[in-house]
């Protein structure tokens, strides 16, 4: 089962994320094998899997409520992957790819060909006040002297950088079975709880202490994030250091795969198109379908559900479910 840990370094402005996702994960690739578009390319796969497991890093680290949308968009066969965790971390991916993708293709390769590769994140609150906006941070997939970058893992680690001014490590790894994270970060020096014991360190103590921790965290292997158990994990690479750790979340708390898709959503987004668009289409095609790239879940619309689309509010029937 899919499980997600926190833990806090004792006395140092430092905290650490790992998460292990299979069911949830597996869940994703399931759905997009069975849809019309078939598995994804191995090195798509992967990427996403990555994507899935540092949302849920990132999502369980700020606690943010609402939605967290990790998206990367470039100029190679891979337009687009986004992935989306909620508050409660249920959460929901999907890529597309346009061309053909090589066996052993990399990031650049797959979506920074030009240069143009982008990596966004997107945090749209979920009972938004009066005039607030989603909030949205972007970076390119290059570091600083334009290089591009060749992980994920780095561009996420730029982002954070760059964006949150936040010291952050992260180690990432994904197959068709587990889709895994760890994540280290370092606090801000400011804020109530962030440093225990702060008056026995000076900045270039704190310092050391976290590039040591880092080193650490950096040195797990992607095999070993992706087979060995979360224990086994920490003691490897901490065994030396003093954790505060909290209860794991597991079972119906744990990162989940759910789908926020649904026949009114997608009743309003015909409404958006007008009903002569509308029209045309079905007279073109016979009906309206639409398939949801997160979860496969089909929607049709006939010339008579189309006509009730366009009906007042209170003239318009119960809607039915999905085909799944």
């Amino acid at each position: 089962m899919s499980e997600l840990h926190t833990f806090l370094f004792e006395g140092l402005p430092v905290r650490g994320v790992v998460v292990r996702l299979t069911d949830a994960w597996v869940e994703i690739l399931k759905r997009r094998a069975a849809s019309s578009t078939g598995a994804y390319p191995e090195p798509v796969q992967n990427l996403l899997g990555e994507m899935v497991a540092a949302g849920a890093l990132m999502q369980s680290n700020i606690k943010f409520n609402g939605a967290l949308i990790l998206q990367i968009f470039g100029d190679g066969p891979l337009k687009l992957s986004v992935v989306e965790v909620k508050s409660d971390l249920s959460l929901r991916a999907t890529a597309t790819v346009r061309g053909e993708v090589a066996a052993d293709a990399v990031l650049p390769e797959m979506i920074n060909a030009q240069g143009l590769g982008r990596c966004a994140i997107t945090l749209d609150p979920h009972n938004p006040m009066p005039g607030q906006q989603p909030y949205q941070g972007v970076v390119p997939l290059s570091d600083a002297d334009e290089q591009p970058l060749t992980r994920l893992s780095e561009v996420l680690q730029n982002y954070m950088r760059l964006s949150e001014q936040l010291e952050t490590t992260l180690v990432l790894a994904a197959n068709d079975q587990v889709a895994a994270g760890l994540l280290i970060q370092r606090l801000p020096l400011e804020g109530k709880g962030n440093l225990a014991g702060q008056g026995a360190h000076s900045v270039e103590e704190l310092n050391e202490h976290y590039n040591r921790i880092a080193v650490l965290a950096s040195s797990l292997k992607r095999e070993e994030l992706l087979t060995l158990d979360v224990e086994t994990i920490l003691h490897r690479l901490f065994w030396e250091e003093q954790l505060q750790r909290f209860a794991p979340l597991t079972g119906e708390s744990a990162p989940r795969f759910a789908c926020t898709c649904s026949r009114e959503r997608v009743s309003r987004m015909i409404q958006k198109l007008g009903e002569p668009e509308a029209k045309d289409i079905i007279a073109e095609m016979g009906a309206i379908s639409v398939d949801c790239e997160f979860c496969g879940a089909q929607y049709r619309f006939d010339a008579i559900d189309a006509a009730q689309i366009f009906k007042p509010l209170d003239e318009q029937p119960p809607s039915s479910e999905a085909v799944q």
